[in-house]
Order: C-alpha cells, then sequence, then structure tokens
C-alpha cells in the first residue's frame, strides 16, 4: 500500500474560515467534546475532521498547522494512531460476513488514503464490493465506542472518534451512544459527519456543535485539479463548475472526460440527423457509433447522458442565465440551439424513447436495432 503524507491542513482544499475556526479551538483550549460536521459531498468535511484530530495530537503544533513529522503525525499520515478510532458504514460480504468497522478497517484507511480523504459513501460502498445492500454502522460498532471509551488513551491527550456518515447509525444504538455525549470522559472527543442531519435523533444533534462545511468553490476546485492533472486553466475551470462544489465528482467527471466528450459530440451528431430527418446520416452515425469500443455498459452511459441532456435542453427554454445549468460551453451552445425542439408536446415522449433504448440496450438486444428503432420515433417527435 502506498501511504500519502496529506492529513495537515495545508493540504485541504479551501475552507479557510472553517480551517481558521477549528485551530483556534484548539489554542484557546475550547475543544468541545461532541462536534458534528455538516456538509456535501465533496466538501472535504472528513479531511477535515482527520486533520483537526491531527493538529490536536499533534506534539509539536505550529502557529497555523500540526507539524507532520512527530511521532503522532507520522502514524496520522497512515491512520494507525492508536488513540484514533473511525466508525462507518458497513455490510456483510463474502468476505466479511460480520459487518463491524474494526473488522473493514484495513480495506478503511487504503481507501482514505488512496483518496485523500475525499470520498463518497457509494463509493467506499463500491471499494468493499457492497454497493446492493444496505450499509448501516451497527450495534456492535457502538458498543466498540462504549468499551474502547472506557480504556486510557495510549500516546495522545485525547481519544478522537470520528464517525462517518453518522446518519447511517442504526437507530436502536443511538441511545448508547447518547449517554456517552451527555456524559463524556475527560479528553474525548467525538466527530460526527453528516450529509443528512434531518436522520439523525435529534436527541443526538442536541448534544453536539454543529460545524457547517460549505461546498467549495469553482475556482477552488479549478486549481486543485489543475494542479493535479494534465488539465489547462479553461478544461479545469469547466470540470469545476460541472462539479458544482464537490470535489468528489469533479474527480469522477474528470475519470470520464472521455466518455463525456464521446457522448456530447453522438448526441449533438444524433439530434442534428433526426432533427433533419436525414436518414442517410442516421445510418451512417448508426454504423459509426456502433463500432465504438466499450459495448453494452457504453450504450448504456450513452442513453443516461441522451436522458440528462434533453432534461438540460427542456430547462434552457425557461433560464434566463444559461450559466446555472455549470455545463461546458460547447454543451451550452449546442442545448441552446437545440432546446426550442424540446417542449411540453414531445418531452414526455422523448424521455419514453431513451428509457426504452436503456432497457433494450440492457437486455443485450442489438444495439444497431435499438438505434434504429429510436431514430425513427425522434424523427417524428421532434416535428411536434
Amino acid at each position: 500500500m502506498v501511504y500519502y503524507k496529506y492529513m495537515q491542513f495545508k493540504d485541504i482544499i479551501g475552507q479557510d474560515y472553517i480551517k481558521n475556526k477549528l485551530i483556534s479551538t484548539v489554542k484557546e483550549n475550547r475543544v468541545s467534546h461532541a462536534q458534528l460536521f455538516l456538509g456535501p459531498e465533496g466538501s472535504g468535511k472528513l479531511a477535515l475532521a482527520i486533520a483537526y484530530a491531527q493538529y490536536i495530537s499533534c506534539t509539536d503544533k505550529k502557529n497555523d498547522d500540526s507539524c507532520g513529522v512527530c511521532n503522532s503525525c507520522i502514524k496520522y499520515n497512515k491512520l494507525i494512531h492508536p488513540d484514533l478510532h473511525f466508525y462507518f458504514p458497513t455490510a456483510s460480504t463474502k468476505k466479511n460476513s460480520k459487518p463491524e468497522s474494526k473488522v473493514f478497517i484495513k480495506e478503511w484507511r487504503e481507501f482514505i488514503l488512496k483518496n485523500k480523504g475525499y470520498i463518497a459513501l457509494e463509493d467506499w460502498l463500491d471499494f468493499i464490493d457492497i454497493e446492493n445492500k444496505q450499509a448501516t454502522i451497527y450495534a456492535d460498532d457502538c458498543n466498540d465506542i462504549i468499551k474502547t471509551v472506557s480504556l486510557k488513551s495510549f500516546e495522545s491527550d485525547y481519544k478522537i472518534f470520528i464517525m462517518y456518515m453518522a446518519e447511517k447509525m442504526y437507530h436502536a444504538s443511538a441511545p448508547k451512544l447518547l449517554k456517552l455525549l451527555e456524559e463524556p470522559p475527560d479528553k474525548t472527543l467525538f466527530i460526527l459527519i453528516t450529509e443528512n442531519p434531518d436522520q439523525i435523533l435529534n436527541t443526538i444533534l442536541s448534544r453536539t456543535q454543529l460545524v457547517k462545511i460549505k461546498k467549495l468553490t469553482d475556482k477552488d476546485i479549478a486549481d486543485q485539479i489543475q494542479k493535479t492533472n494534465n488539465l489547462d486553466s479553461f478544461q479545469a475551470m469547466q470540470l469545476a463548475k460541472m462539479a458544482n462544489g464537490n470535489y468528489t465528482e469533479a474527480l469522477r467527471l474528470i475519470d470520464n472526460i472521455e466518455d463525456t466528450n464521446f457522448n456530447f459530440e453522438n448526441f449533438s451528431n444524433w439530434m442534428r440527423a433526426c432533427y433533419k430527418g436525414d436518414y442517410a446520416a442516421i445510418i451512417g452515425w448508426i454504423e459509426s457509433i456502433s463500432k465504438a469500443p466499450g459495448g453494452r455498459e457504453k450504450f448504456k452511459r450513452f442513453f443516461s447522458y441522451a436522458l440528462k441532456a434533453t432534461h438540460n435542453c427542456l430547462i434552457m427554454n425557461n433560464l434566463k442565465n444559461q450559466n446555472i445549468l455549470k455545463l461546458p460551453q460547447d454543451e451550452i451552445d449546442f442545448f441552446t440551439r437545440f432546446s426550442p425542439f424540446i417542449n411540453h408536446r414531445n418531452i414526455d415522449n422523448i424521455t419514453e424513447a431513451f428509457n426504452k433504448a436503456f432497457f433494450h440496450i440492457e437486455r443485450n438486444v442489438n444495439q444497431r436495432v435499438v438505434l434504429m428503432d429510436t431514430s425513427f420515433t425522434l424523427v417524428k417527435l421532434l416535428k411536434l
């Protein structure tokens, strides 16, 4: 496994106000024993929680960050500090039949380090191959917290417990955690991380101090992805706008940039041919796209894009400020020209046609037949 040295505040994207606020609580000796880090996906809330924990535990704190080189920081860089405890949603797998955080801790560390703390729940579940199950923070995790809290800290003054996606906590276990939050042992810090506080019991919420983390700015994301990827400033800003404050989504977009270009180019060419009723162009387009590598999954993604693009065209008809859509300029230009042909008379039938095509591709119907049938339908609908 490759370990990344990134757990310091200086390595977190943006969020300067929150960083300074957290640092001040340590300097002024007013670290609240239970804190709720609330923020949208991709805002860096988990990375902030880890950097905060590292700063608290650092034995040679600097004015605005942990030192990064003391024994405590070195262990934090690998997420193996004995006084740092993680709890997160899990479910049983073929490999691990017991759904408990400590059973998955090796995979968790690898996943966090690989993604430098910027993660999404769905990606974590996919990483441990439980994406089709309901993930939960189980009663055994709460029992483990109670047991660990009762022990003395090993190396740091503080024992720190970070619960990722606390809204996934099994509700029957909440009273056990509630008692700890009401009567916490000295030098114990609980950080609950959430995106949906309305799914957490009010009795838990009322005993935590809220740390509200905003989504990242387009500039913050653009600067970061330009620095870490082979992108020019224009590409970086276009992707940042599409990510809409979500750094995790920006990374997904970078991974799928070839797919995005493929989908837009083929969708725009297809729509032009269908609107004109140019059957020769339609047949040529079908032959061309059918030769593209990627098979069934590529066509499923294409029809998903077609649905989204059609929806964007409909929105475009009612927008004064087109930049609200957070799309690349070439897509905005095309949708602006094409949107008048998507209206209340045909939108439902066009949506149904794309959904039907997706369904047939998923069931392995010949892709040329699906594309031809859908094209004939669109030629008629775009005239409405």
